[in-house]
């Protein structure tokens, strides 16, 4: 492999000599480096050839303030800057990696099967808003039965929040979270409890302020393809394999420096490449080796739902472990609230959907999708139901909403706490969004800080946006929508971690199922094609687990008024031979707030409770 190729060889690294500056800068025929508070002349770059520059300045050291002048425009901060302590139009900061020294020297890593992630931003977590006030929350998170943090991006943007998808220094820390070393300090106090941690990371776009990437090159981006953010990455055109070194490296960079356990990859569909191979399998196989012997996952969002992200490079796949599932969530939002507007349009929410959703996977695997106007999904075949991660509640579908309501906010609390259960017991990984496991009381609104002017615009955005939304889109609710770029809405959407302690039953609802989702070995599995289910009404329906010596199980869900089934003629609600159904659990326990919990089978037949779910057992 080339020289100009190898891995972390660009941006300011410390050595033994000083410091060393490496930048690819094709579109300048003469590269300056502009130290802060130094007065000497800005020393020149030496040109390697290919658009790279670097230099070697003895004398420096971590903590040095630096830029680049290309030609006679700038400066600007280095594309693979480690710390913009000011910013993205700041200068970078010259971070020795290895000053750090980790505590997790025997953590494993982690592979899909059996994980409980938590999906969390940084800034809105904690009144502090920092990676050293996050870490201090850890223990009841470990405790709950989460596995996995997925923190959402944290790659330097503008202002003083925004969701994370705006980054525009990916290899900086933002910097009012903390410096590189606050990160290190969170992923090595999450492995000393017992918890992995993933990045989510963004290769589709960049941000539309304080990019500074086509200064340097205008090859970082392309026109060939459209994009709902931003300009496209350039995968597969003139120098992409420059491009994709950089966001490859960066990959590599998160996995090999931060000792995370994997990366989310937002919107796949948008990391456009018609080249082989693709991109996304080769950033695969590239991460696992920067891992090595460490195991980690690679997860991604895939609006297309596309089975074959998940299938192996040598099989012609693309190397993730696990794609999200928005077709459950979709079908769980339907049924919750009754609505269908939007990009719900072709769900229904009903029993049918739950069952082939445990069963089967993604719901759409190739039928035509109305809202879209084609077909959507490819089948899912074989993959293990842990390659899905199915939820209830994410960043974006609560941020969402008009206000950034969650969802216990939008239904009934028995409806809640039944699709609870279906969500923490079925197959599929599970993820949980920050403040879901104790109904927190505040919204997650969408907010990013930017300038006035382009403040504006996003505001105009968001509001077009949710006009798919029939009811969102009516002049009312149009001036309701809340401002991104207000503090007030930032500062709301921060969670108060001290309502676990007031939101006891639903926290003891998410805990108790957690733990038998651990402890049960038939419901830790995870094994779908173990599970067969049936409608029992179009709100009703059984899965039932034919565990062998394990034993069986049955979770009965009914999302509407109360059931009977006198006679019941579904030979899944039958017990095993000789055997009786036992109650285990119960969304009706008083300690969920529930009425009070009674097994639903007796020897006439079933009576089910309307909006409730048991778990049964055979005796």
């Amino acid at each position: 492999m080339d020289r100009v190729y190898e891995e972390g060889s660009l941006g300011a690294q410390v050595t033994t000599a000083g410091v060393r500056f490496r930048v690819w800068a094709p579109s300048a025929n003469s590269v300056t480096l502009v130290l802060q508070d130094h007065h000497s002349p800005e020393p020149a770059l030496e040109s390697e050839g290919d658009g790279y520059f670097s230099i070697t300045v003895p004398g420096l050291g971590a903590g040095t303030l630096y830029r680049y002048r290309l030609d006679e425009r700038g400066p600007f901060p280095d594309p693979c800057s480690r710390f913009q302590p000011s910013g993205p139009h700041g200068p970078s900061m010259v971070v020795d990696p290895n000053a750090y020294t980790w505590s997790d020297t025997g953590w494993p890593g982690i592979d899909m099967q059996g994980q409980v992630i938590y999906e969390m931003h940084i800034g809105a977590f904690t009144r502090e808003g920092t990676f050293d006030a996050a870490g201090r929350h850890l223990d009841e998170l470990s405790e709950l039965g989460v596995t996995v943090l997925e923190i959402m991006p944290v790659s330097d943007f503008p202002g003083r929040w925004n969701w994370g998808y705006d980054g525009v220094n990916l290899y900086a820390p933002y910097h009012g979270y903390g410096d590189p070393e606050a990160l290190k300090r969170f992923v090595d106090a999450a492995h000393r409890h017992g918890l992995a941690v993933i990045l989510d990371v963004v290769y589709n776009h960049l941000g539309p302020d304080g990019n500074y990437l086509g200064c340097y090159s205008e090859d970082y981006f392309s026109d060939r393809y459209s994009n709902d953010w931003g300009q496209a990455l350039n995968f597969d055109g003139r120098n992409a394999h420059r491009v994709r070194e950089y966001f490859i490296g960066n990959a590599c960079y998160w996995i090999r420096e931060f000792h995370l356990d994997g990366l989310r990859l937002d919107a796949t569909q948008s990391m456009h490449d018609a080249s082989h191979p693709h991109v996304i399998p080769e950033l695969s196989q590239r991460v696992r080796a920067a891992a090595h012997p460490r195991k980690i996952i690679l997860v991604g969002e895939n609006e297309p739902q596309r089975s074959e992200l998940l299938q192996p490079p040598a099989a012609g796949g693309y190397g993730l472990d696990a794609l999200w599932n928005d077709d459950f969530h979709h079908s769980a939002r339907v049924a919750l609230t009754g609505r269908h507007e939007g990009y719900f349009h072709d769900y229904r929410g009903q029993a049918q959907e739950f069952v082939s959703a445990v069963k089967r996977g993604f719901l759409y695997q190739g039928q035509y999708y109305h809202w879209q106007k084609q077909p959507r999904g490819t089948p899912m075949e074989a993959l293990p139901a842990w390659s899905l991660v199915a939820f209830t509640q994410n960043h974006d579908q609560v941020g969402n909403t008009l206000y950034g309501e969650r969802l216990h906010e939008l239904t009934s609390p028995g409806r809640y706490r039944s699709m609870t259960a279906l969500l923490l017991l079925a197959p599929q990984t599970p993820m949980l969004f920050m403040g879901q496991e104790f109904a927190a009381s505040q919204p997650f609104a969408f907010f990013a800080d930017h300038r006035p002017e382009l403040a504006a615009k996003v505001h105009a955005g968001r509001r077009d946006f949710l006009k798919q939304f029939a009811t969102y889109a009516t002049p009312s609710a149009q001036e309701k929508v809340p401002d991104p770029a207000m503090e007030s809405t930032f500062i709301a959407s921060k969670i108060d971690l001290a309502e676990r302690e007031e939101h006891l039953s639903i926290y003891a609802l998410h805990r108790d199922l957690l733990r038998l989702r651990r402890e049960d070995p038939v419901i830790a599995a995870q094994a779908r094609e173990m599970i067969d289910g049936a409608v029992l009404s179009p709100n009703a329906f059984v899965l039932r687990w034919f565990g062998g010596p394990l034993g069986e199980r049955l979770l009965v869900v009914n999302l509407g008024a109360e059931l009977e089934l006198h006679p019941a003629p579904e030979p899944l609600l039958a017990p095993p031979l000789a055997s009786s159904w036992e109650m285990i659990w119960s969304s009706d326990e008083p300690l969920y707030d529930g009425p009070g919990a009674l097994s639903p089978c007796s020897e006439s037949g079933w009576l089910l409770p309307g909006e409730s779910a048991v778990l049964l057992k055979a005796r």
